[in-house]
């Protein structure tokens, strides 16, 4: 019988209820993300408004081909449904990984899992409030007088998630610093006394970022920068790793003494 509860670390499954399981959870994903698709596509043009709010001056982007505009839609309701059915996916990926893990490593764990959607929605809306509205007015009216502008479809709304997307992978920035803390990999005091190359990783990266352009690029680096900072201070909070793991390990990693038994 296919399991919707996650299974407890006591349970022994055999290979067939393993397969049995993942196919209810990519089920339960897939019918997640066909039901957001379907509202989304519904209500495509309240998408495509918010979509084309951070335009300046009430523009509309247009399109050249026969079926630009229903692609274009279908995408742009395909996006828009993979965020809301993120929270069901990521939950069916955890539950089916559970098993694997003991109750000390869940307890790490789980609040990691709980950030990742909380802050990828933090640095989508950071990025549609903040850095779409700046970008698109110092792009659109740059040299506008030597240029009759014109704002295609496909090309704006790729751009409008892409820059979105990578936002709230940025914004992923305290889980990846916390979790090669926590891991041993550096330690906080290390990544505070490397700080300026730091900084400068992050002014390259935010000169990647979309944009392409100096005001964008400072808009992008701000929250960058904030990212690290709060990151490195709970890196020194909670980034170390747990009591008495390197002990274990120089223990288990210890030959046996000479002429032991």
């Amino acid at each position: 019988m296919a399991r919707l509860r996650p299974v407890d670390f006591e349970d022994r499954l055999t290979l067939v209820e393993h397969l049995d399981e993942l196919r209810t959870r990519i089920v339960i994903s897939i019918a997640s993300f066909t039901v957001a698709f379907a509202l989304c596509f519904w209500q495509n043009s309240r998408l495509l408004d918010i979509a084309n709010a951070p335009l300046p001056g009430n523009r509309t982007p247009i399109t050249f081909g026969v079926a630009e505009p229903f692609t274009t839609t279908v995408t742009i309701s395909a996006y828009a449904a993979l965020v809301i059915a993120l929270p069901v996916i990521l939950y069916q990926a955890y539950a089916f990984v559970l098993p694997a893990l003991t109750d000390r490593e869940k307890r790490v764990i789980v609040p990691f899992l709980m950030g990742v959607p909380l802050l990828f929605i933090a640095g989508v809306l950071f990025g549609y409030f903040v850095v779409l509205p700046a970008a698109t007015k110092f792009l659109l009216n740059f040299n506008d007088n030597q240029f009759n502008i014109q704002i295609r479809a496909r090309d704006y709304y790729g751009f409008f998630t892409l820059t979105l997307g990578v936002m709230g992978l940025i914004f992923q920035m305290p889980i990846g610093i916390l979790a090669i803390t926590r891991l041993g990999i550096i330690s906080p005091e290390q990544l505070g006394q490397n700080r300026r190359y730091a900084y400068l990783i992050l002014a390259v990266l935010a000169m990647l970022l979309p944009g392409t352009d100096p005001i964008t690029m400072l808009i992008e680096l701000v929250p960058l920068l904030l990212l690290f900072e709060g990151s490195l201070l709970l890196a020194r909070m909670f980034g170390r790793p747990p009591e008495g793991a390197a002990e274990r390990d120089i223990t288990v990693s210890e030959p046996p003494p000479s002429g032991a038994a």
